[in-house]
């Protein structure tokens, strides 16, 4: 009699394996997300059959060794490229997220027709999603040529890969998405935790051997973050998220994790008639259309992996009748927000706990890093207080709980790009070194505060100068 094939329940939003099934999952918290999947035949002990042979020794080397410099496909988009660390490497696995319709199929298709016509490299388009007519229509949108790259419509891992498995092979392959491919040796449908992993794990493998570079285009959950098991993230080497909000005009590629190049980079891309477009200088787009001499705008110099960026970031205050005051925030951290607020309260005086608060970073980019909050704090105290920061200012540092105002990485690069965009002040913290403060400023006159009573007796002066005249 044949033996029945043992099971167990996983949890299709974080990947926990439990021996029967509960309604919900005490790893994440969600309901209804087991499922049944079947185990593969297995020997006492827990190991499978193949696991269960003895295995070679390894040979450990020195880290004294040469060791070549890394081939790259350059796509000749800068921004792209930029973000990859300096292009494609062949048979790296580079994995991009995304919301629905944010145009991560769009960017993929223009990035395969450049590295075709401009570097003669073999690319290969494989559609989980689409139907080959639909790939055509929106290459012919974007002005794309018939002969610029292999088009496919699959979801057989098995039929890929046996496609894939060639010498002269695509360089570039592109699955479009992980979550619609399937192994036909497993039971459960496609997306699940199972599928997802196995199906990478083939592929993966399969672009490590023969030498390709392998681009999997990734769902996103409700919550923003890649669509399946953590373990995904951490088999491939590169993993990009393209962001950006629906009512606005570009695009943001940022890269979370890099084998091949630095973490935290970005490229910007304009969404037009033509597909996406490179942004040269952010930062002007940024400011395109921002107005001077208004209360509650300041203009924040950022720090996006390598690259600086200058942001507007707005703040309005507006007396409620409500007992709990809305705090509404776009393109920043809530939790930072009511940080600020509680120490402009608590250390500054300013009364904010009965206004209505909302903070908006112009132009729908995301800010993350803490140099931001005295920028935050700038714009929340010309709102309150009815002064426009001074013109042609820039604001960065970092806010203490005590209220002290911390020094920042890179103050120079952030300064220089402000004067290069025409800016004439800047308020600072404190710099950490006492000897290159005055090279550093990058011919600006600054202003520096150590404490976030001194930002706000600044605009108490200006407002002083502002009834007087």
């Amino acid at each position: 009699m044949a033996k029945k094939p043992s099971s167990s329940f996983v949890c299709q939003s974080c990947g926990s394996v439990y021996a029967k099934w509960a309604g919900r999952c005490d790893g994440c918290g969600e309901w209804n997300s087991l499922v049944e999947e079947t185990l593969p035949d297995s020997v006492p002990g827990g190991l499978s059959k193949r696991a269960s042979k003895r295995g070679r020794q390894i040979e450990f080397v020195s880290l004294d060794g040469a060791s070549e410099n890394i081939p790259r496909h350059i796509s000749c988009n800068k921004e792209f490229d930029r973000v990859c660390g300096g292009g494609l490497v062949p048979g790296s696995a580079v994995l991009i997220g995304g919301d629905p319709g944010i145009g991560k199929s769009t960017l993929l298709t223009q990035i395969l027709a450049a590295l075709s016509r401009q570097s003669g490299v073999r690319c290969a388009y494989i559609s989980g999603e689409e139907a080959v007519d639909q790939v055509r229509l929106r290459a012919k949108r974007l002005g794309l040529k018939g002969d610029d790259f292999e088009l496919a419509s699959a979801t057989s891992v098995r039929d890929i890969s046996s496609t894939l498995d060639q010498v002269d092979g695509p360089r570039v392959v592109v699955i479009d998405s992980i979550q619609t491919m399937f192994v036909d040796s497993l039971d459960s449908a496609p997306g699940t935790v199972s599928q997802v992993r196995a199906s990478s794990h083939e592929l993966i493998n399969l672009a490590k051997a023969r030498g390709f570079c392998l681009l999997l285009v990734g769902h996103v959950t409700k919550e923003g973050v890649i669509a399946g098991p953590k373990v995904l993230e951490h088999m491939v080497d590169t993993v990009l998220t393209f962001e950006g909000e629906r009512g606005h005009h570009f695009r943001i590629l940022r890269a979370v994790k890099n084998r091949f190049g630095p973490t935290d980079e970005i490229g910007v891309f304009e969404m037009s008639e033509q597909g996406l477009e490179e942004v040269a200088n952010p930062s002007a787009l940024f400011l395109a259309e921002r107005r001077g001499n208004v209360s509650g705008a300041a203009v924040f110099a950022g720090l996006e992996g390598s690259r600086p960026v200058l942001v507007e970031i707005q703040a309005l205050v507006s007396p409620s009748q409500q007992a709990n005051p809305r705090r509404a925030v776009v393109g920043w951290d809530s939790g930072r927000l009511a940080m600020i607020l509680a120490v402009l309260e608590a250390r500054c005086g300013l009364v904010l706990a009965g206004n209505e608060v909302y903070l908006n970073v112009a132009g729908g980019l995301r800010i993350s890093e803490p140099a931001a909050d005295m920028a935050v704090a700038a714009a929340l105290i010309s709102a309150a207080m009815d002064v426009p920061v001074p013109e042609e200012t820039v604001v960065f540092g970092e806010i203490g709980l005590s209220g002290e105002v911390r020094a920042v990485s890179q103050a120079e690069s952030r300064m220089k790009e402000a004067a290069k965009l025409g800016f004439l002040r800047a308020i600072i913290p404190p710099s950490r070194s006492k000897k290159n403060c005055k090279s550093s400023t990058q011919g600006l006159e600054t202003k520096t505060i150590e404490h976030l009573q001194d930002l706000v007796a600044l605009f108490a002066a200006r407002s002083v100068d502002k009834a007087r005249g």
